[in-house]
């Protein structure tokens, strides 16, 4: 198995967001009640699965309050287990090249920053080091995104003019990379949505779902930069939408003053409007299929932890659960048989479709570029394959950005791919390849 695949990088992207409640969560947001989430039963038949998310009330961050940063390091002393282990996050440092690994993704984010560089994740730590050292432009201040503290303030004490504000700028007034801010505000012990983009995004259906896994979902989700505002914008409207086919269908219908459906960018070579998925970790959990259900993001990588004076806390090392020995051994495996073996065999399987689809869908842009250049096709015809291009790689993209490799959701990477195949065999069709 490659680096990519690796189980201990499942949530840790560059964008990447999780964090829980380090004690009990009081509800004092008026108006909005709390949502009873559904617990892990045991029985003397069943294993003792690690527990199910707490009763945690939604909460979404007042803007305009002219709130400042509490960093990170100044709650180390208040909260040292808690801090220790988020420091913890700094271990993970190794990265490698996605286009070494996969040289085939320069040819289908062709003239795009991602096929300049683009770099594996590592420790949440280092996100603003990674945005910041990255070889990809970066105009707008959009691009910190989930990856400061600083920023997640400014967006919620400006509103959207934040997001158009010069990347060089914001960087100049960094002071907190991800840290303790993105979920808990200034309030240890509570659980907040401070980027409001989600709770827009999910509307109706914000309340019913689980506070804990919203905490991740904040920055573990499919997004877009709005093209007037160039605020960060997640692609659905209600839960329901919150899938491939719901997103897909939202870009199309997203249109701009000349008809033209939104795209992260147009490949020059074959004129296909393109879409860049990125991370969409809550998407495809939180789908039909998706893993236990009856669990938050965090049951499974973060977990509790046992300090040497017999302290209990939240552990706030963001890994694997297969770098979890104490869960392996007191919860997942009692059911699993052997989690390790079972997660491999699906990432093998899963990647080596998604590489072999990926490898095709490369060769099928390049004949499509041929076929812009020699003019071969008709202009119907044409329309008809830049649409069949553009649906196949954002069907495979969602698969091969999602970190879990398809463990997170079997049956909708299964579906992805198979979508990517049937879009990618009409294109070759029609390109008589």
């Amino acid at each position: 198995m490659t680096n990519k695949n690796e189980v201990k990088l499942f949530l840790c992207l560059a964008a990447g967001a999780l964090v829980t409640a380090v004690g009990a969560v009081m509800n004092n947001n008026a108006g909005r009640a709390a949502n009873p989430q559904p617990t892990a039963s045991a029985t003397a038949e069943t294993a003792p699965v690690a527990a199910a998310a707490e009763a945690i009330p939604v909460l979404v961050a007042e803007q305009g309050t002219g709130i400042v940063v509490t960093k990170a390091s100044d709650w180390a002393e208040q909260y040292p287990n808690e801090f220790n282990s988020y420091a913890k996050n700094d271990e993970n440092s190794e990265h490698h090249s996605y286009i070494e690994q996969h040289p085939y993704i320069s040819t289908l984010y062709s003239g795009y920053g991602f096929a300049i560089q683009y770099e594996s994740a590592r420790g949440h730590t280092f996100v603003v080091e990674d945005v910041t050292s990255t070889g990809r432009p970066h105009k707008l201040a959009n691009c910190f995104t989930c990856k400061t503290s600083d920023f997640t303030a400014k967006a919620l004490n400006d509103g959207v003019s934040a997001y158009s504000m010069a990347f060089e700028d914001m960087e100049a007034q960094i002071t907190d990379p991800f840290g303790c801010f993105h979920c808990h505000q200034n309030e240890p012990g509570k659980l907040y949505i401070t980027h409001t983009y989600l709770a827009n995004a999910l509307a109706d259906d914000l309340d019913s779902q689980n506070m804990q896994t919203l905490s991740c979902a904040q920055c573990h989700s499919e997004y877009y930069f709005d093209p007037e505002t160039k605020a960060t914008t997640l692609g659905y409207v209600g839960h329901a939408n919150a899938t491939p086919d719901g997103i897909l269908n939202y870009y199309n219908n997203l249109l701009d003053a000349d008809g033209n459906a939104f795209a992260d960018w147009v490949d020059e070579t074959t004129g296909v409007r393109k879409l860049k998925v990125q991370h969409p970790e809550f998407e495809t959990v939180s789908a039909a299929g998706g893993i236990h259900p009856d669990m938050s993001c965090v049951t499974c990588h973060m977990g509790t932890a046992t300090a040497e004076d017999g302290t209990t806390f939240t552990n706030h090392y963001w890994s694997s659960p297969l770098d979890n020995p104490d869960l392996l051994e007191s919860s997942c495996n009692v059911c699993h048989g052997d989690l390790t073996t079972t997660v491999e065999a699906i990432q093998k399987e899963t990647v080596a479709r998604t590489d072999s689809i990926g490898e095709a869908l490369a060769k099928a842009n390049e004949d499509l570029a041929k076929a812009v250049a020699d003019n071969s096709l008709s202009e119907d015809d044409l329309a008809k394959a830049r649409d069949l291009a553009r649906s196949a790689q954002w069907y495979w993209d969602f698969v091969f950005v999602e970190n879990s490799n398809g463990v997170h959701n079997k049956t909708l990477t299964k579906d992805c791919l198979d979508k990517a195949e049937a879009y990618l065999g009409e294109l070759n069709n029609l390109l008589g390849a």
